[in-house]
């Protein structure tokens, strides 16, 4: 291989804008953002199911920027996906604030991820359990709701604009109701802001 042909096809791939999506779930959420599609020499997206509870999963994202800055091929952007879930307090707070500390964006979700499928179907600002989020996505999807459906993506994809609409609606609903307590925004979801950063990218639905 010629010297300047090495040479432009390194450049083309050092400019690349590199992405970490680091995971509360092994499969859920892992398998949803795995199924956009982007062109390959724009963007490099690296998707992390950590399957761990929500400070790990900034710990974990902090291990793979450290990684990411010692082979001198560092993430441009790095995002946190987790749920508020049954876990104290505390550790959601203290989840949120140390991924501030350490620049990762955040896509949190209260009650659960779930509650971004939802709101392709619907806006829904009134808190519901995990079950709930189940036996509705089940009636709109008139099939069994599975948490590992790698097939969910594209079931939905057709609506996602109409998610986004109903998130940022629910976000600002949310805020102006519990202005400083964001544990209290049940339910509330920024996995909208993460998909549209990817929808910038993507080359189809």
């Amino acid at each position: 291989m010629a010297k300047g042909q090495y040479s432009r096809k390194s450049a083309t791939r050092d400019e690349r804008k590199k992405i970490l999506i680091v995971c509360e779930g092994e499969k859920t959420e892992p398998n949803y953002f795995r199924s956009f599609r982007y062109p390959k020499d724009v963007v490099e997206v690296s998707v992390d199911g950590a399957g761990c509870e929500t400070i790990r999963v900034v710990e974990r994202a902090i291990e793979r920027r450290d990684k990411a800055n010692n082979s001198k091929n560092p993430y441009d952007e790095i995002w946190c996906v987790f749920d508020r879930d049954s876990f104290p307090k505390t550790h959601f707070y203290n989840a949120l604030a140390m991924a501030r500390k350490q620049s990762f964006r955040l896509a949190y979700s209260i009650e659960a991820f779930e509650l971004w499928y939802l709101l392709h179907f619907e806006y829904r600002d009134a808190a519901m359990s995990r079950i709930d989020y189940s036996e509705k996505l089940e009636r709109y999807l008139k099939r069994k709701y599975l948490k590992n459906d790698v097939k969910m993506y594209e079931s939905i994809a057709d609506k996602t604009g109409d998610a986004i609409r109903n998130a940022d609606r629910l976000l600002k609903f949310q805020q102006e109701q519990h202005s400083s307590k964001e544990y209290d925004r049940n339910p509330v979801t920024h996995v909208f802001e993460l998909v549209n950063v990817l929808r910038s990218y993507k080359t189809k639905p």
